[in-house]
């Protein structure tokens, strides 16, 4: 229990809500009014943003055939509906859609204070949406809802600190997206057009074996069939497969034997939307008797020539991406590759030494990125602990 008074919302800060213009009326957009979206901010275990530009914006007349208001800048912005708790402060004078709940703090509460009062509490807050399918949490409720507020020059004190902490939290994330860049960057050194020798090509179909995998529904006429588990398309992601829920198939034992999966296969998909189309990666791990649905290919290589760390790699680069676009089959939003145009896939083949260089290096940096990691996470429980310390009257 916080050692502070806790106040209504409504008795701490106005709320304003927001509105969209007509889409249809061209003179109510391209303005000079910054018209703020959830879109426009990071996801809500992000953290807390500053909003200093909007990918929209709307005109007078736009905002004056709306039920949207310009609110100053500090204003604290709660997105309130379908992702909720996202939370930014205005850095400029701006409306927003009907997505938000919108904070213009009184004098006793700092807009940064407020912010990181509403982001602490978004879960309990989001939970008061209630049930139904469409969430949203009405401004009725937020205006009954309560929050410490302590007063204005320890706010400050807990908000210096929080920002410190905060701080050093987007700090690591930074050094781990550029920790991320640097396979792409490697590969692109040893093997782009820049690199010292050319390589040859060679068809995917010389140097591995591709075959597809199981159908879900299928009769089996009698035969006695087994559960076990697999890798449907939504295990398969752009350079890494998400292994956090795999499910389970009916097959028959001999395809169990035939199919089942080892460390250093590289799955890919066949397509769907058009990111789907050719995404892969390589399996790091053993999973006993796990197979591979019908929309997943597997690709085991001939590792005396083809090193599977490389080529897993090798299907993230502009040429692979451009060959699977260029030869798939193509419908509104969708596209796929069926087995013979993956098997005829142009795979830079460079001297198995290299590629063996190449694993060896992006081995270093996926146990540096492991330590990151590990880094990353202390700090989030840190600021985490922080938060709540803070919020309790403990900090």
């Amino acid at each position: 229990m916080t050692r502070w008074p806790t106040k209504p919302l409504e008795e701490i800060a106005e709320l304003y809500g927001g509105s969209t213009p007509s889409r249809d009326r061209p003179a109510f957009w391209g303005g000079d009014i910054y018209w703020v979206t959830p879109t426009d901010l990071p996801m809500p275990d992000e953290g807390i943003s500053v909003v200093s530009k909007t990918k929209d914006r709307i005109t007078q007349v736009g905002l004056d055939n709306s039920s949207a208001s310009v609110v100053p800048k500090g204003t604290v912005l709660f997105s309130s509906r379908a992702t909720i708790g996202k939370v930014a402060i205005a850095d400029m004078p701006l409306t927003t859609n009907q997505g938000f709940a919108n904070f213009v703090p009184h004098s006793e509460v700092t807009s940064r204070f407020l912010a990181y009062a509403l982001w602490f509490h978004r879960e309990d807050i989001a939970r008061l949406s209630g049930s139904t399918t469409f969430k949203e949490v009405s401004r009725s409720t937020l205006r009954k809802y309560h929050l410490p507020v302590p007063p204005l020059a320890e706010q400050e004190r807990i908000v210096k600190l929080l920002d410190e902490a905060d701080e050093l939290r987007k700090l690591r994330a930074q050094a781990d997206r550029r920790t991320a860049d640097l396979i792409p960057a490697l590969f692109c050194e040893m093997f782009g057009e820049n690199a010292k020798k050319p390589h040859v090509r060679v068809k995917l179909e010389q140097i591995a074996e591709v075959v597809s995998g199981v159908a879900k529904g299928r009769k089996f006429n009698g035969r006695l069939p087994v559960e076990v588990p697999y890798l449907r398309v939504a295990n398969v992601q752009a350079g890494h497969l998400d292994l956090s829920e795999i499910k389970t198939i009916q097959a028959l034992p001999e395809e169990v034997e035939e199919l089942a999966l080892r460390k250093g296969d590289v799955l890919l998909t066949e397509g769907g939307d058009f990111d789907k189309l050719g995404r892969g990666a390589m399996l790091e791990q053993d999973l006993p008797n796990c197979i591979h649905q019908n929309h997943v290919f597997r690709v085991r290589v001939e590792q005396s020539k083809l090193d599977p760390v490389y080529f897993a790699k090798f299907l993230l680069t502009g040429e692979a991406r451009r060959y699977f676009l260029g030869c798939a089959k193509r419908t509104t939003n969708l596209a796929s590759i069926n087995m013979t145009q993956l098997r005829a896939l142009p795979v830079l083949l460079p001297p198995l030494s290299l590629q063996r260089e190449f694993a060896a290096r992006v081995s270093d940096i996926r146990a540096m990125q492991a330590e990151q990691a590990a880094s990353r996470r202390r700090m989030a429980d840190l600021f985490h602990s922080m938060l709540h310390r803070a919020f309790q009257g403990e900090l």
